[in-house]
């Protein structure tokens, strides 16, 4: 076995279509990952949980900072209870074949690149099991910049991590020991935290409630639908106010009228800025077409 294989990579991800690091592993487009950090959990969910993708999130975890969006690349890392003649093999290989330095961790974080998040399959190992401290946390924070780290298992040093700016870290709990009796079977493959699974490449959305692992090929079309549901949100709220709209007109499906004044509205007010590189074509023609077949001129997203 090789870790951090291209081919594998590949063939792992088929559906990504758009650029790739030298190691194969996907690589999103940095503007997805700003416009990604602006919407809600709950948005994103959304369009992955209407594509079938029902296993990416998972909420079970602590947060060293509760309040701050994380989102980034994944690398992934996936850890098993040490077997003295597979760990010897595979930390040799390690070593002498590829050229690493250190444990397996280390590797992992070696590899970083400027928006990558960690994300380890520590088979829920706390003590003794305690992926990063505050040495490799200020690792991450160097490569990453704003990036960080998911593991489904333990940290330690906890509380110089919380000091260290431009990351966060979701993980299942801390202890005082060093990692230990611990081997990596895979690095940037297929990886499971609790209830989710990730791939290497997949966006890391993480939230005060938890993380969602958004598939590549999912990441545009997951903030697209997003920002559409935020800026009609906005203008609803902003025509309640004044008024002009009942309750029910915004929440029902919106007529022909309805979205004349929103497109109007769109490109001339500060507020809807961030938004004015969506287009509405294709819910303008069909609200045109339930007028035209005698309907009530409304059109639902």
């Amino acid at each position: 076995m090789n870790y951090d294989n291209r081919d594998d990579m590949i063939q792992l991800t088929p559906l990504w279509q758009g650029e790739r690091f030298p190691n194969g592993r996907p690589k999103v487009a940095d503007d997805i990952l700003r416009r990604m950090a602006r919407i809600t959990l709950e948005e994103a969910w959304g369009t992955l949980w209407n594509h079938g993708y029902t296993f990416q999130f998972e909420g079970d975890l602590k947060i060293i900072h509760p309040n701050r969006v994380m989102v980034g690349r994944a690398v992934t890392s996936v850890m098993v209870p040490k077997r003295p003649d597979l760990h010897d093999t595979l930390l040799h290989y390690g070593h002498g074949q590829e050229n690493r330095n250190g444990f397996f961790n280390q590797w992992v974080i070696d590899t970083l690149q400027e928006d990558d998040v960690v994300v380890v399959d520590l088979f829920d190992k706390v003590h003794q099991g305690t992926y990063v401290g505050g040495n490799l946390s200020t690792a991450i924070a160097a490569k990453t910049k704003r990036g960080g780290a998911v593991i489904w298992g333990g940290i330690r040093d906890t509380q110089q991590i919380v000091g260290i700016e431009g990351i966060n870290m979701y993980y299942r709990g801390s202890d005082p020991t060093a990692i230990a009796d611990v081997t990596m079977v895979g690095l940037n493959t297929p990886c499971r935290i609790g209830k989710a699974i990730c791939l290497p490449g997949d966006v890391v959305l993480g939230t005060p409630s938890g993380v969602l692992f958004i598939p590549p090929h999912l990441a545009e079309l997951t903030v697209v639908q997003a920002e559409k549901s935020q800026v009609r949100d906005i203008f609803g709220f902003i025509r309640l106010r004044e008024d002009i709209y009942t309750t029910a007109q915004i929440d029902s499906p919106w007529t022909v009228s309805i979205w004349n004044d929103f497109i109007g509205w769109l490109g001339s007010t500060e507020e809807a800025s961030d938004f004015r590189q969506l287009t509405w074509d294709v819910e303008l023609e069909e609200a045109g077409k339930a007028e035209l077949q005698g309907g009530s001129g409304q059109v639902r997203l």
